[in-house]
């Protein structure tokens, strides 16, 4: 499965706040708009729920908000871009300007894991976290995130395997 297609990055949020970029993200990313049998406004719903439990900042200006629903067949992963970073109750306290929105179905838990984990050590690397932030364009992001994750979750799943 191909991540990161077209449609998958939000450049450039006009939200500030977090439930309501959360929304928008979801409301506005063709990879979810555009997916047969999702309910993109209930899909939202489950996801800032999920979020007003436990906030899914972990620092380093990143976020990975998830939803589980059985109106996807294999997870789908967005981008939403913030320049201006929004307030996310990260464990660190500093603002989050790249946040990810993971959907899976409920039976595929062992996927969703290996997508967390990757996303997370993609993440974690400072020179990358500037390079998608200084990009100028959706694909330019897109391009790089695919160029990286597809590697490392191929890694990610190799390694728990065995």
């Amino acid at each position: 499965m191909a991540y990161f297609d077209p449609g998958s990055v939000i450049w450039e949020l006009k939200s500030t706040e977090k439930f309501d970029a959360i929304r928008e993200i979801i409301t506005q990313a063709r990879t979810f708009t555009e997916h047969p049998g999702l309910d993109v406004d209930a899909f939202a719903e489950k996801v800032v729920e999920r979020e007003r439990l436990q906030s899914t900042g972990f620092g380093h200006g990143v976020a990975v908000a998830h939803g589980r629903t059985d109106q996807v067949s294999s997870p789908r992963i967005v981008l939403g871009v913030s320049r201006s970073g929004i307030d996310f109750d990260a464990v660190d306290g500093e603002p989050v300007h790249l946040i990810f929105i993971v959907a899976n179905h409920p039976d595929q838990e062992v996927d969703y894991l290996h997508i967390l984990s990757t996303l997370v050590g993609m993440v974690r690397d400072e020179m990358f976290r500037r390079e998608i932030l200084t990009c100028h364009h959706e694909s330019d992001v897109r391009r790089k995130l695919c160029a990286v994750f597809e590697v490392l979750l191929k890694r990610n799943r190799l390694r728990y395997a065995s």
